[in-house]
């Protein structure tokens, strides 16, 4: 039988940090309002496009397996949060990486788009039809936040990382996911543009984005659908909790995953954090929080992991991955982001500063800047 080893990992994260103090000098909040609601105190804002930040996180995953790019037969970008709609933005990863001819797909359902892309990749490569593949998590979501709600603006922060997969058969890797969705409650998290309104009449701009965030639903919707799918994995796979030495889950606030590991039976002291200090970054959480793990030293060879995810949709799910025998990259990469000569305050204001020509501000991606065409293969 075939089974899909993790055998790399990277991150990258923006190098501009914006603290709880820098939201209070536009939002009406404060440092301990922030923290006692949701555990976080910093979040990062990426002063380049996603694209770049997934291509670093890429490159040192790459190394990290000790593998080229054009070993690679599949990309699978999960986010939530496009330099670009179309054409997708996992063939603009591929090109920059020069995988040439491997298959490019984006998987979009918001937070749990990284562990989505894990069953996506995974289900391929047991069936045949590929032997490695790259699966990237990445937001971007500085570029669409509606910087003036503070209900939604305190949350967010960018980064990105991505995990390369093997064909083997040893039976480690991804062995048992449960996902779904609560579509009844779509509504209750939603990212909209505008009203309704359509470009074609010129009503509304790429960068009017009306958030919709029912705090109480969400979190009651998140702990239960965290909490089941998590325990119909754990008998997917014929174990129980005490059988779990780490839980990698979805960072969307400190006091969802506390009562989702009291739900599930497993204490804190196997819960990986990483909240605090990056925010929730969607797509992105779930892959950081496992980079971080790796590179504390809290992921030991035959590891049983366990991933809860939810987002928007509302989608959800657990995912359950037994560890290989290496935790230590293989090689190491020299490939960093471009320098960054403005504090995180700053990206954010020129971001709420950006108007159109009606005077409206642009929270959008073309606000802050337009993605280099020609470095991603569009002359």
């Amino acid at each position: 039988m075939t089974y899909a080893a993790i055998t790399g990992w990277g991150k990258c994260m923006p190098p501009a940090v914006l603290t709880n103090a820098d939201l209070a000098t536009f939002l009406d909040t404060d440092d301990e309002w922030i923290t006692s609601r949701t555990g976080m105190k910093e979040r990062r804002i990426s002063h380049v496009p996603a694209i770049e930040m997934s291509y670093v996180a890429a490159r040192r995953a790459l190394a990290c397996a000790g593998r080229a790019a054009g070993d690679i037969d599949l990309i699978v970008y999960g986010s939530c949060s496009y330099d670009e709609m179309v054409p997708n933005t996992a063939s603009a990863l591929q090109y920059k990486l020069g995988c040439d001819g491997a298959a490019a797909m984006d998987v979009n359902t918001a937070c749990t788009s990284f562990l989505y892309g894990l069953s996506t990749a995974t289900a391929m490569i047991r069936t045949g039809v590929v032997k490695r593949a790259l699966v990237v998590g990445v937001e971007l979501i500085s570029r669409y936040m509606d910087w003036d709600n503070r209900g939604v603006a305190v949350l967010f922060g960018d980064g990105s990382a991505a995990v390369v997969l093997e064909a083997t058969d040893e039976p480690i890797g991804l062995l048992g996911e449960t996902l779904g969705c609560y579509g009844d409650a779509r509504g209750i998290l939603r990212v909209r543009r505008g009203y309704g309104a359509t470009y074609a009449n010129a009503n509304v701009t790429f960068g009017d984005m009306l958030w919709d965030f029912d705090g109480p639903q969400i979190f009651k919707r998140a702990v239960q659908g965290m909490t089941d799918a998590s325990a119909k994995t754990l008998q997917k796979v014929g174990l129980r909790p005490e059988d779990i030495d780490l839980v990698v889950p979805h960072q969307a606030n400190a006091r969802i995953i506390e009562s989702v590991a009291k739900y599930a039976g497993i204490p804190m002291e196997k819960v990986i954090l990483t909240v605090q200090k990056y925010g929730n970054m969607s797509a992105a959480t779930v892959p950081v929080a496992l980079v971080e793990a790796l590179e504390a030293g809290r992921v030991a060879p035959g590891s049983n992991l366990l991933m809860p995810a939810f987002g928007a949709g509302l989608t959800l799910c657990s995912h359950f991955v037994k560890w290989g025998a290496r935790t230590t990259p293989v090689e190491a990469s020299d490939v960093e982001l471009p320098p960054c000569d403005k504090t995180a305050l700053e990206l954010v204001n020129e971001i709420r500063a950006t108007k159109d020509p009606r005077g409206r501000s642009l929270a959008g991606i073309e606000a802050a800047y337009y993605v280099d065409r020609k470095a991603y293969g569009v002359q």
